[in-house]
């Protein structure tokens, strides 16, 4: 009935008969049945035998089998099977050429075997089909397991409820897991993929659908190989029978292991040339130890590592030659400390500025007394106290889990400076060769920077120092005036210059105001400011002029190399409430007096110091109480990027108030006029009259 029932469709309200469509193996071999009685007549006689020996119902049924289709030289042969089969019950199997309609001879496999009835009556089945298609399809059924079973690809039939119908060896592998076990489980049951869902959603898209999905790719552990990670490439393919009935779901699994690694390294090797690359331009962009640290702090969280500290050894930040290597204990100073994400790990490190003396046996203390990296894959418990600097410090680094380790020195021209210190805590692959060439470009890299930038500190503090030292303490009272100053060197890129200021007694209670800038930086400026520091309070004994000072000046200044030095010089006398200036090619002064805006003096410029030859005029202003005064070197108002005129304009805002104190004035100059990548000192006199 099902079959007879599928040749049947709707048509208009009728109903149509179509050829029916084959729904299984049988079909497609169209299998012949004939039965035959005792006699050796048929007696049932079914389409496909007509199809296979060409003969109608009408004329096979009632014919004598033998003589229908049975050639005249193997009747005695089948007719000896035929009794053979009928008397015995066994049945008979085999290739028999037989005789159809048209003349022509052709091989046909057989089936035989004997059939009873209710009655007791024998009759002979015989099961038909053309030979050379039988062996079509055995063939094509052969190659078909051949080449699911000896393929390396990995092969799953599922049902239309992804269960299991089918699998190959080479799946067998991937997940290890025998064929037969597989059959009837799910699919999430065996395969090793975190994105099961996935994968499964996709397949019943495939089954809805019948489009299918090829190259997904899809990464993984197997567990025939828990350790290391495995990619596959996946198709999805919905099977159907010839007659279109869904059968369910294939599955090809293509290992691309080799191609996912090779891809991965390829990826790693481009994100670490990445890395080194902007090593190069976000480190050492400071002549800051601190900042220099930070910066590879920063590069190498979390690229390379989940927590990095950087400790350099504190006789190198003093610019102290490192004593020969023994095995005993080193002192360390933190420098820079980042964690990708929270961690304990941060607890057990040492925080930035601090002081740490590391015994001989630990792994930093070893790295910088070799000069060499200092690797472990796998970190212990025995490990963990190797690189703590205490128990409390290993306990908390055994909670944030930390599980692998290195540690790369940082040298530069030669010499040890100190050590970068990596640990892994949430990566899970440990540190290898291709991360210590790494981290050592890295340390290299920046163990040339801290190099400069400590002997640049070193250099600047000596002149600083040197500058501070010769700048003056004021005395407790000047006669009619109230004074304050300020010295605020050049930022860390810049060195420290030779800006300066002075006040000097003068008879009968005048008071000189100095302030100057030798152009340059250094020591050597320092120094050369010292030296004309000491030669204005030798001319200002003389009772000079204040141009006649400028004079003498300019004649020593012309001695000295390569220097030019701008300056002004005040004579204040609180008698007469007069202020003589004279000036060397110096910024003017500014003139804040009570009620009225503040000014810039009108002084002939002149020329600096050291160009020889120029005279240098005396200019007198008068001053009344309460008026104030303020001398300042270039540094305060020359930027970068702005106009001289508009800085000198917002100086000239900020002395609205001449009644404020004046280390209030003071402040409010430095801090409204000042920027932190300023590149000049400042030199800063302020006078108010009384």
């Amino acid at each position: 009935m099902t079959a007879e029932s599928e040749s049947f469709q709707s048509d208009g309200g009728g109903y149509g008969q179509e050829p029916p469509r084959p729904t299984g193996l049988l079909d497609v071999l169209s299998v012949a049945a004939v039965v035959v009685d005792a006699a050796g007549r048929i007696v049932f006689w079914t389409p496909q035998a007509e199809e296979l020996f060409g003969y109608t119902a009408e004329e096979a049924l009632g014919t004598y089998a033998a003589r229908l289709f049975i050639h005249a030289e193997h009747l005695p042969a089948v007719a000896k099977l035929f009794a053979d089969v009928l008397e015995t019950g066994r049945s008979w199997a085999g290739a028999f050429p037989v005789r159809h309609k048209d003349g022509s001879t052709r091989l046909t496999e057989f089936r035989n075997m004997r059939l009873l009835d209710d009655l007791g009556d024998v009759y002979a089945l015989g099961i038909a089909a053309d030979h050379s298609l039988l062996q079509r399809v055995e063939t094509d059924l052969a190659l078909c397991e051949r080449l699911i079973s000896q393929s390396p690809i990995g092969i799953a039939l599922l049902d239309p409820d992804l269960h299991y119908l089918l699998v190959n060896p080479a799946l067998e592998r991937i997940d290890a897991t025998p064929a037969e076990e597989h059959i009837g489980r799910r699919l999430r049951e065996t395969l090793p993929l975190p994105d099961i869902d996935t994968i499964e959603s996709a397949l019943r898209q495939v089954l809805t659908t019948g489009t299918p999905l090829l190259d997904q790719y899809h990464v993984g552990r197997p567990p025939a190989d828990p350790e290391h990670e495995h990619a596959w490439s996946l198709s999805f393919y919905r099977l159907e029978d010839s007659g279109g009935r869904v059968l369910g779901a294939a599955i090809s699994f293509v290992d691309v292991t080799e191609r996912h690694r090779a891809a991965a390294e390829a990826d790693r090797a481009r994100r670490r040339l990445a890395l080194v690359a902007d090593a190069s331009t976000r480190v050492g962009t400071t002549l800051e130890v601190e900042q220099t640290a930070r910066e590879l702090a920063d590069i190498a969280t979390p690229e390379l590592a989940d927590v990095v500290a950087v400790d350099v050894l504190d006789s190198a930040l003093a610019c102290r030659r490192m004593r020969k290597p023994d095995n005993g204990p080193e002192l360390f100073r933190s420098l820079a400390l980042k964690a990708a994400y929270p961690s304990v790990a941060l607890r057990a490190a040492d925080p930035p500025g601090d002081l740490a003396a590391y015994d001989g046996d630990r792994l930093v203390t070893l790295c910088v007394h070799t000069a060499r990296p200092v690797l472990v894959r796998h970190v212990g418990e025995h490990d963990l106290r190797r690189i703590a600097r205490d128990d409390e410090a290993t306990s908390l680094l055994a909670r944030a889990g930390v599980h692998s380790y290195l540690a790369v020195p940082l040298i530069a021209h030669g010499e040890v400076l100190g050590a970068l210190d990596l640990k892994r805590t949430r990566n899970p692959v440990p540190f290898d060769e291709d991360d210590v060439v790494l981290a050592s470009e890295l340390a290299s890299r920046t163990a040339v920077a801290i190099d400069n930038a400590r002997w640049f500190q070193s250099v600047r503090n000596t002149a600083l120092t040197l500058q501070r030292s010769l700048l003056p303490d004021h005395p407790p009272h000047h006669t009619g005036l109230e004074l304050a100053s300020r010295y605020q060197p050049a930022q860390a890129t810049t060195e420290v210059g030779g800006d300066w200021y002075d006040v000097l007694p003068l008879t009968d209670d005048r008071t000189a105001l100095v302030v100057g800038d030798v152009m340059g930086n250094g020591i050597d400026a320092a120094a050369t400011m010292g030296r004309l520091r000491t030669a204005t309070c030798a001319y200002a004994d003389l009772d000079l002029e204040p141009g006649a000072v400028l004079q003498h000046l300019d004649k020593i200044t012309c001695d000295l190399e390569h220097y030019i030095v701008t300056c002004l010089y005040a004579a204040y006398d609180p008698l007469t409430r007069r202020c003589h200036i004279a000036n060397a090619g110096h910024m003017p002064p500014a003139l804040a007096r009570p009620g009225r805006p503040a000014e810039l003096l009108e002084l002939p410029a002149g020329g600096p110091l050291g160009v020889g030859g120029i005279p240098f005029g005396t200019t007198t202003v008068a001053l009344d109480p309460g008026d104030l005064l303020v001398f300042y070197t270039d540094g305060l108002v020359e930027t970068r990027h702005h106009a001289i005129d508009d800085r000198l304009n917002v100086l000239l805002g900020f002395l609205d108030e001449p009644g404020r104190p004046l280390e209030e004035t003071c402040d409010l100059l430095l801090y409204g006029l000042r920027h932190p990548d300023d590149h000049d000192d400042v030199a800063l006199l302020v006078a108010r009259v009384l």
